[in-house]
């Protein structure tokens, strides 16, 4: 799908091609919610996780023997089956969590593609007046590897604002602003990432 590419300055500037692999999935609540509680969550104590059967404590001895008692053969008690054992298959939801946020904010039309996030000088009423002009009062600007020093410095102060480099992209900041402006360099870092 092709989407208009706009500056600072609210002019067109050219057209990107977004990937549908990434911006285009289908809407899935349940799995946005999985995924802000896992964040939510990581922020805690970090005693949320799952123990795998090596992590289990406990013997490795067979719990009883193979014939004659009329039950199941089993191997270790630390097997997911008993109570205490180890849980199979935790939940793994966290890609598929970035590519959904990313595809309601696409379908929403609420995703804005700009050309770079960099201003000549870093005055935070400048942005401010810019951003008044493009309509974004709750917004997450995401750039490359790198944000310019002088736009990070210009836009902390400004309330509902937030500006990450693609590697700090996250569905719970990605949901908490109601516009996601992505730079190129982000487009192609995060299609990279997520394909």
């Amino acid at each position: 799908m092709k989407l208009t590419v706009r500056n600072l300055d609210n002019e067109e500037v050219g057209e990107i091609e977004l990937a549908d692999e990434v911006f285009g999935l289908p809407i899935r609540r349940d799995i946005l919610a999985r995924v802000v509680n896992w964040q939510l969550a990581k922020r805690r104590a970090g005693t949320h996780k799952t123990k795998g059967i090596s992590e289990i404590q406990g013997t490795t001895k067979k719990p009883y023997k193979q014939k004659g008692t009329g039950r199941a053969r089993q191997g270790s008690l630390r097997s997911p089956q008993f109570r205490g054992g180890a849980r199979i298959f935790g939940p793994v939801v966290r890609r598929l969590g970035l590519k959904t946020a990313l595809s309601a904010k696409q379908g929403e039309g609420r995703l804005v593609v700009i050309d770079a996030a960099r201003v000549d000088e870093a005055k935070t009423k400048a942005l401010r007046v810019r951003f008044d002009t493009l309509g974004w009062d709750s917004v997450l600007i995401i750039d490359g590897p790198m944000v310019d020093e002088g736009f990070m410095r210009a836009a902390r102060n400004l309330p509902r604002v937030d500006v990450l480099p693609q590697q700090g992209a996250n569905v719970y900041d990605i949901l908490r602003r109601d516009t996601l402006v992505l730079t190129r360099d982000a487009v192609q870092h995060l299609e990279a990432r997520l394909k």
